[in-house]
């Protein structure tokens, strides 16, 4: 029999790996999972490489039945994730059997939530990446009854790690709420802005429902430019935060074109664009400068948890092999 997921409650889902971080080069957006420690996270407690496609599930309900026993693990935002009925934890590896279901349901405070299988998905691939691209047209949006092919199947594994409630991975876990403080260092248009640049960090900016993958829209007592003349389009980097003409400041995300023509006030640092992607419509953020040896810092510690986090992972199932060789 094929090692496959029936997908059979698809809502808002898609398949994503880190996206085209090289193709800037060529024009092409970077895309890839929004909140990439997540996403990171479910991979390694799946115990699939980091970059192995996982289903990015956005704000509405997903099931799944599987045809032969694997290994999941649901991270992101808190939602109720169930087998057979049966509610389990995230942010742990979960033993699925053959023909069993699999619920994600009731996202909340977050809006994502991450899907890893292991071995992963057998999918399509342009430049290197399964990530989604709406200008190229490519990418694979799930559908409710599509039949996506695992790559590997895992033997159930029956042992109290899988239900003692004192097990933990020691990772720590995000929490996301109604506001979240979002760090940024300083734009090279800071200057432009004047004194109002200090708008951005004094109050509170609301995310508007039109936000998405390539620029997320705020509203709030917006900061405004001062000098007068035209700007000429040039890159931007992913995070750059933008006020276009009009009543919205603009956070440039993972899906956004490689240039722009508006100033760039501020950059959220690499690990406040996870943070952002788990920003609902209506919550309230909160902007804090913050230097940029700090930014790196905040990036290497960030990887160091993954890191402590993948040695766990292999530590608990290599000293399951015995059992696991049983099943």
């Amino acid at each position: 029999m094929s090692e496959l997921m029936l997908v059979t409650q698809a809502a808002m889902a898609c398949l994503q790996d880190l996206g085209r971080p090289h193709g800037a080069r060529y024009g092409l957006p970077a895309n890839g999972a929004m909140d990439q420690f997540s996403y990171q996270a479910a991979n390694i407690l799946a115990r699939n490489a980091r970059n192995a496609p996982a289903v990015e599930i956005t704000a509405l309900d997903f099931s799944a039945t599987f045809t032969t026993a694997t290994l999941v693990a649901v991270t992101g935002a808190k939602a109720t994730v169930t087998i057979d009925g049966l509610e389990h934890p995230q942010w742990v590896p979960l033993s699925v059997r053959a023909g069993q279901r699999l619920d994600i349901r009731h996202i909340r405070d977050g809006l994502r939530v991450y899907l890893a299988v292991y071995g992963s998905f057998d999918v399509s691939t342009y430049m290197g990446s399964c990530s989604p691209d709406p200008v190229l047209g490519f990418g694979t949006k799930l559908q409710t009854g599509d039949n996506l092919a695992m790559l590997a199947s895992h033997p159930p594994v029956e042992h109290p790690i899988y239900v003692h409630p004192l097990f933990r991975t020691g990772l720590q876990i995000p929490e996301y709420g109604r506001t979240t403080t979002i760090d940024v260092t300083e734009g090279p248009d800071a200057a432009d802005f004047g004194s109002t640049a200090g708008n951005l960090y004094s109050g509170e900016f609301t995310m508007t429902e039109r936000s998405n993958s390539i620029g997320l829209r705020l509203t709030g007592p917006l900061p405004q430019k001062q000098t007068t003349g035209e700007m000429l389009s040039r890159g931007v980097p992913v995070g750059a935060i933008e006020v276009p003409s009009g009543s919205e400041l603009l956070i440039l995300h993972r899906g956004r074109g490689v240039t722009a023509g508006y100033p760039v006030l501020a950059v959220a640092t690499l690990t406040s664009l996870s943070s952002l992607a788990q920003i609902r419509p209506g919550n309230t953020v909160r902007f804090r400068q913050i230097t940029v040896e700090a930014a790196v810092s905040a990036y290497r510690a960030e990887h160091t948890r993954l890191n402590e986090l993948e040695t766990t992972i292999k530590t608990i199932f290599d000293s399951l092999s015995a059992f696991i060789q049983a099943a």
